[in-house]
């Protein structure tokens, strides 16, 4: 480890992949397999994190049942801080996707009560005051509600604050705070989400949320290339070819885990997401959520992905 110290705090849950067997009929009952692991946006994104050299701390919610008893263990078997508090009369929230054969989200089902109900009060804990403060970064995600996702910002004072959009809808409690972000990352639908109306394209809302104040921002677009910016430059960067998309749930929170602790290197912000991209590529070619990203494994992964181009 670095010694550089990363805050994650936000989505830490059960999660489940449903993938239909066939072509997906809708309304209808589809034969197929259904998988359970833990993960979260900002636990995924910390499970890279901490892959890429920084020492991570995650806060983030669950319940007294076996549920939260698993999501605890497999927080201290990826070697992240765990600060979470756990609600022994509520029930460890979820995250259940349906997956097309080919891999790709048909619907989500979010089941994340405790979320709503506790991060606030978390925020004013004083073990998560103590970690903010000893933090060179915060990474969080909108799994958290608006008020503690504004708390947490006026905690961290002058450290960078990185967010994931989660969703559209989720991705509404970070417009308060957008000046305050130091990246924002996001797929198109929620970065149009964020934009408004008259944004039709990435570029339309990259510049739009440039204009709000966003400093920085990566937005996805599966398969096709992402689009950064930072300030008022904005780049392009094309998609590593993919040996065999395994499950696309958790690319984009490696990438921004990936690209958190490449930032916190030092790199610069277009080659931090080079490396962002390199850690979805891992992920989309995996059967999990974060994959193991050896370091052989990630050298390979980033020569193959393209250099920036200039949107």
């Amino acid at each position: 480890m670095s010694g550089l110290r990363l805050l994650a705090a936000g989505g830490a849950h059960i999660d489940r992949r449903g993938r239909v067997a066939g072509p997906h009929v809708a309304e209808a009952s589809n034969p197929g397999t259904m998988r359970e692991e833990v993960g979260g946006g900002a636990f995924n994104a910390a499970r890279a994190a901490v892959q890429r050299g920084v020492t991570v701390a995650l806060v983030s919610l669950r319940g007294g049942d076996q549920a939260g008893e698993t999501v605890a263990a497999a927080i201290e078997a990826a070697g992240i801080e765990d600060l979470s508090a756990t609600f022994l009369d509520r029930t460890t929230p979820s995250y259940t996707a349906i997956l097309t054969q080919e891999g790709d989200l048909v619907t989500g089902l979010a089941d994340m009560a405790l979320y709503e109900h506790g991060f606030a009060r978390q925020m004013r804990r004083a073990g998560v005051r103590a970690a903010v403060a000893a933090a060179d970064a915060i990474l969080c995600d909108a799994n958290m509600p608006a008020d503690a996702i504004a708390q947490l910002v006026a905690l961290a004072g002058e450290r960078p604050v990185h967010a994931i959009a989660v969703s559209p809808a989720k991705a509404e409690r970070l417009k308060p705070v957008l000046g305050a972000l130091s990246c924002l990352f996001m797929n198109r639908r929620e970065a149009l989400h964020l934009a408004g109306e008259t944004a039709r394209t990435p570029l339309d809302a990259a510049r739009c949320l440039a204009r709000k104040g966003l400093h920085a921002g990566v937005i996805t677009a599966g398969g096709g290339p992402a689009l950064a910016f930072r300030q008022d430059a904005f780049f392009t960067l094309a998609p590593p070819p993919v040996a065999r998309i395994a499950d696309v749930t958790g690319a984009g929170d490696a990438l921004a885990g990936a690209t958190t602790a490449a930032l916190m290197r030092g790199l610069a912000f277009p080659q931090a997401v080079r490396e962002g991209m390199a850690a979805a590529k891992l992920a989309v070619e995996s059967e999990r959520a974060a994959p193991a990203m050896g370091a052989e494994a990630f050298r390979a992964a980033l020569a193959r992905v393209p250099q920036p181009q200039r949107a």
